[in-house]
């Protein structure tokens, strides 16, 4: 009886110090995350990321999550581009154009590869994370700055530029890009007039 008693207060003991551990290990965690990082906004003129990095440094925290939420959005911004150029090839027919689908493929890339710029930190916490600094950011970008980029980069292009018009995808697009300029003269003028 007594080699199971001293066998069994060592694995208790472990056991004990265990679960102690790991508690002290999610409360440091759960109750400081945002709550806007599991509920990112939706928004018809924007897209979103939420991220959230640790590093020792602060400033490297938030670098690190700022720039992982701009390769979501880049992400994000390359499959709506794509979805674009699908529509446009259904509707114009140009799924055997090959080199007219080539250019539209140029055209994404160089819009997703240049226009981040325009991304900007909507929100951001920084917490403590045991030794470490753990930073949650929330990035936006502006959708009419990636449809003005392209269709920069399709009149750029007679030919793609011709049979691109005439779809109703280009339609849309400019129609999106008209309205991001209204907002843009709008904001202009209400920083023009001190509101």
């Amino acid at each position: 009886m007594r080699k199971w008693i001293l066998f069994l207060v060592p694995i208790l003991g472990v056991a004990i110090i265990g679960c102690g551990g790991s508690q002290s290990l999610q409360s440091a965690g759960t109750g400081s995350i945002p709550k806007w990082y599991d509920n990112v906004p939706h928004d018809p003129d924007y897209l979103f990321a939420a991220n959230t990095q640790t590093s020792q440094d602060m400033q490297l925290a938030v670098d690190k999550a700022t720039e992982a939420a701009r390769v979501d959005i880049g992400r994000q911004l390359q499959v709506r581009i794509e979805g674009l150029q699908k529509r446009f090839a259904e509707e114009t027919g140009t799924g055997s154009n090959a080199q007219l689908l080539q250019m539209f493929t140029q055209a994404e890339k160089t819009v997703v590869s240049t226009t981040l710029e325009g991304s900007q930190v909507k929100r951001q916490k920084i917490v403590r994370d045991g030794m470490l600094w753990r930073a949650y950011v929330l990035v936006q970008y502006p959708i009419g700055t990636a449809n003005e980029a392209l269709m920069q980069q399709i009149r750029n292009n007679d030919q793609m530029y011709t049979r691109f018009r005439a779809s109703q995808a280009f339609k849309e697009l400019q129609d999106e890009v008209s309205r991001y300029d209204k907002y843009k003269k709008e904001q202009e003028q209400q920083q023009a007039s001190g509101h």
